[in-house]
């Protein structure tokens, strides 16, 4: 196995603990708001099987390593009744925006790891600075160091986190920035809104590739600044 097959091996165990740990997310943050619907269905969970969709989970993952391009999916939707809601408008954003903010909380701890690892070692600090940078000559396959492998699953929890918490708050429907923006729409405009986001998504996922770098590149970036300086 070289390296690039190790790297995408941990970018599926990230992939698969991210979505776990967006869902669980949005589970808690629903039961806590009044609706155990998805508690009682067991979706509080960092098992991977409990959340899979074979679309969003298993097959655009794929396409999406296969062309190389950022590890774009989503996980099995988290069953919601807002009747159960004390606040249905509050409640329901709130249930949604955790699912990334949960991601973004993941990345940023991934950070602290990484800046701790090269408090502790130079070794560490060669490795994260050339896996940001990728100065010409870095090889990683090269370093004979246990940090090499332990260096870039870190680094992929953090990237994979701010890739897929960054696209779910891009308001088209079903993604989670679609709960919020929804709100904000008359009755009319919010039938159509719901009707082809669907469609939206698609057109999103699989055309607009230059668009999605255009949102979720700067998130990456500053991210990335923030481990070589950190």
């Amino acid at each position: 196995m070289n390296l690039q097959h190790v790297e995408i091996l941990f970018q599926m165990i990230v992939f698969l603990f991210a979505i776990s740990v967006h869902e669980s997310a949005h589970a808690w943050m629903a039961n806590l708001r009044g609706d155990p619907t998805a508690r009682m269905l067991g979706r509080v969970s960092l098992n991977p099987l409990r959340h899979i969709d074979p679309l969003g989970t298993v097959l655009l993952p794929l396409i999406a390593m296969f062309f190389h391009v950022p590890l774009l999916g989503w996980a099995k939707p988290t069953p919601v009744d807002p009747r159960n809601f004390k606040n249905p408008v509050l409640d329901d954003i709130l249930t949604a925006v955790v699912g990334p903010v949960s991601n973004f909380v993941v990345a940023i701890f991934a950070v602290l790891v990484l800046a701790v690892a090269k408090l502790l070692s130079p070794t560490a600090t060669s490795i994260v600075v050339g896996l940001v940078v990728r100065a010409p000559g870095f090889d990683l396959s090269q370093i004979n160091s246990l940090l090499a492998p332990f260096c870039l699953l870190v680094y992929q929890v953090i990237l994979i986190n701010v890739v897929l918490g960054v696209f779910n708050l891009i308001p088209v429907p079903p993604l989670d920035g679609s709960h919020v923006f929804r709100h904000l729409l008359p009755a009319g405009a919010l039938r159509v809104y719901d009707t082809v986001g669907m469609f939206g998504l698609f057109i999103l996922v699989f055309w607009g590739g230059g668009l999605l770098m255009k949102l979720i590149g700067p998130a990456i970036d500053v991210f990335r600044y923030i481990v070589v300086k950190i």
